[in-house]
């Protein structure tokens, strides 16, 4: 029997899927649990540049670009974790923004979210959910772009949940929000996936280390360290933390109003 292709997902539909479709954004599949409702999109295997160009605005040191290789394709949560399913899984909700349950679950550490996880995975059969590498989360994020933020060489608040009184290389003022928004307020990229800036940071499944040099396969980040990476910036961050190449960090431990999580598959 020849080995299952990376380049499309084996089995499709998945047994736990609720619903599967395919769109112009690709393939679909839905988990419902509860109340809860999680579209999970197909990311593809493929190259690309991760990090940023030494003449892109705003940039850190720790974004060295280089290339790097997905060989297997995966699945990516189409939004952050909402609090409708965190609640489903968990039982409880510490979230600062309660107002609405769409909203991501934030203040939940990475230990926490392992632990979730791993309960997710007992609850529904067949079902291997996990965080992204951070590898997999700017890659999926940047979707075949190579701009500073997958909508271009810019944004707004109208695109990016951020403050926006701290706009981005010379951009102009908009409004600061002050929250979170609900998961799919603003518009996804071209591969389905809603605020991959912006929102939250979120939990990507790699210690914190400095990148590799030349091209690598399949990266996971070193065996151990102090601190576990976050990706994608906050509502209340600046517009350059927002980037597609931006790298945070914190403890495993720690919780925050700004952290949440994006769910992986495979």
């Amino acid at each position: 029997m020849a080995p299952p292709s990376p380049l499309f997902p084996d089995p499709f539909p998945a047994p736990w899927a609720d619903e599967w479709f395919e769109d112009e954004y690709g393939l679909g599949m839905v988990l419902a649990l509860g109340e809860a409702r999680q579209c999970f999109r197909w990311i593809p295997p493929g190259r690309f540049l991760m990090g940023s160009p030494e003449d892109e605005p705003e940039r850190f040191d720790n974004e060295t670009q280089h290339v790097v290789i997905l060989s297997r394709g995966y699945w990516l949560a189409d939004t952050s974790c909402t609090q409708n399913l965190w609640q489903a899984v968990v039982g409880s909700n510490n979230s600062r923004f309660r107002n609405d349950f769409t909203k991501p679950v934030e203040r939940v550490s990475w230990e926490e979210v392992k632990t979730f996880i791993s309960k997710l995975n007992q609850i529904v059969p067949n079902l291997v959910a996990r965080l992204p590498t951070e590898s997999e989360w700017e890659y999926a994020c940047r979707a075949g772009t190579s701009t500073s933020f997958t909508f271009g060489n810019n944004i707004t608040p109208e695109e990016v949940n951020y403050n926006g009184k701290f706009p981005y290389a010379g951009g102009g003022e908009g409004m600061f929000r002050d929250k979170t928004v609900p998961v799919k307020s603003l518009p996804p990229n071209i591969w389905g996936l809603y605020e991959m800036h912006g929102n939250i940071w979120e939990w990507c499944a790699d210690w914190y280390s400095n990148y590799p040099n030349g091209e690598i396969i399949d990266p996971f980040g070193p065996p151990q360290g102090t601190h576990r990476t976050l990706r994608g910036g906050s509502w209340i961050d600046d517009g350059g933390h927002a980037r597609s190449a931006c790298r945070g960090k914190n403890l495993p431990g720690d919780h925050s109003d700004l952290i949440g999580f994006r769910l992986a598959l495979g």
